[in-house]
């Protein structure tokens, strides 16, 4: 007996949104067993990690608070993942969106709010899309891995980023740790009264509804989808292979971008050693699992942020963090595992 892998010939709506749903099934499975294992109790754990996220209003609204930059985030990858190409730098996009954005606000910190947010907004879109402009010019011009280049030039964003908080911007009130000077409150994104939940929701729902009639109802979107299935096709139908990798890469970088600014303008209202907690990696997990429909990236960002939350919470009755990482890595795997049996039947066979 062997077993074979069979391409399927068409995807069936039922496998497109079993498979996700599986994925999720069969992480708290596994996360169930090994808190089991570990001599914890699953179901209390579980418990505790639901009311983290949903108790109350406040912690609904801390829920939407992280599931903001893990939208945009998510958004974000989802442009280049539809072109087949494989941002991984999102985090180091989102920290040069940050990084641009205070800078703004260290040059212009005395502009009224109507001025400064929209400035500091276009800066950190830049800065982003510069950072996924990189990446992508390397690959349409010399075929350069763009998944090593994004993912590398992280690490080079996140140090730009130490380097001015440790040296030239580092705040002298700030007790020796990390900081640049907290941002005036014209740099301060609206909030809603109450909460901490801020505008970036707005930004995030406009990305997402822009997105989805661009990729799917324009030329560009269209010639990006038949990039993404066949370039040799795409350069016979006379598309312009090269000037899309490049353009598409500067988008994803650019909307990587807004979530940096939206994040210290937002939350933590100054820049800092530590702007992202993985969003831009975590992106890439809500993306998939989205299966990059941006409509559905919106309530899979928001799932993530109640993880994230819940994590928090499960903390206090002494389960480690580390619990939330291991469910999000187990969640990336079934998720992959299912990809391939979505696209291929297994076939048992006898051996001759």
């Amino acid at each position: 007996m062997r077993l074979r892998l069979v391409r399927r010939n068409n995807d069936s709506w039922l496998i497109k949104v079993a498979v996700p749903i599986a994925s999720i099934l069969l992480a708290i499975l596994v996360g169930w067993i090994f808190l089991a294992l570990s001599g914890y109790e699953a179901a209390e754990t579980y418990r505790r990690m639901f009311y983290g996220a949903f108790g109350s209003a406040y912690n609904i609204s801390e829920t939407i608070v992280k599931a903001i930059p893990l939208a945009l985030a998510g958004l974000a990858v989802s442009v280049a993942f539809r072109m087949k190409l494989w941002n991984i730098g999102a985090e180091g996009q989102l920290y040069m969106g940050a990084f641009a954005a205070g800078g703004v606000v260290m040059m212009l910190g005395d502009w009224p709010s109507i001025l400064l947010l929209p400035l500091m907004m276009v800066a950190g879109f830049i800065a982003g899309a510069l950072w996924g402009f990189i990446p992508g010019v390397l690959r349409a011009l010399w075929n350069v891995n763009e998944t090593i280049t994004s993912l590398l030039l992280n690490y080079v964003a996140i140090a730009w980023v130490g380097f001015w908080v440790f040296g030239p911007w580092k705040d002298p009130n700030a007790m020796g740790f990390p900081l640049a000077p907290r941002f005036p409150e014209a740099a301060y994104l609206p909030v809603i009264p109450g909460s901490r939940v801020h505008i970036g929701i707005l930004v995030a729902i406009l990305v997402a509804i822009v997105l989805y009639i661009v990729l799917k109802y324009t030329r560009w979107g269209y010639e990006v989808r038949v990039t993404g299935e066949s370039q040799e096709a795409a350069r016979y139908a006379g598309m312009d292979v090269a000037k899309n990798i490049i353009l598409v890469m500067l988008i994803s970088g650019g909307i990587a971008g807004i979530t940096g600014m939206i994040e210290v303008s937002g939350i933590t209202h100054r820049l800092q050693q530590d702007i992202s907690a993985g969003y831009g990696y975590t992106g890439i997990i809500v993306a998939w699992l989205a299966r990059l429909n941006p409509f559905a990236i919106l309530l899979v960002a928001f799932l993530f942020g109640a993880l994230l939350v819940g994590g928090f919470g499960v903390q206090t009755y002494g389960i480690p963090y580390a619990i939330v990482l291991m469910l999000q890595g187990a969640v990336l795997f079934f998720l992959l595992a299912g990809e391939i049996m979505m696209k291929n039947r297994v076939i048992i066979s006898r051996e001759d």
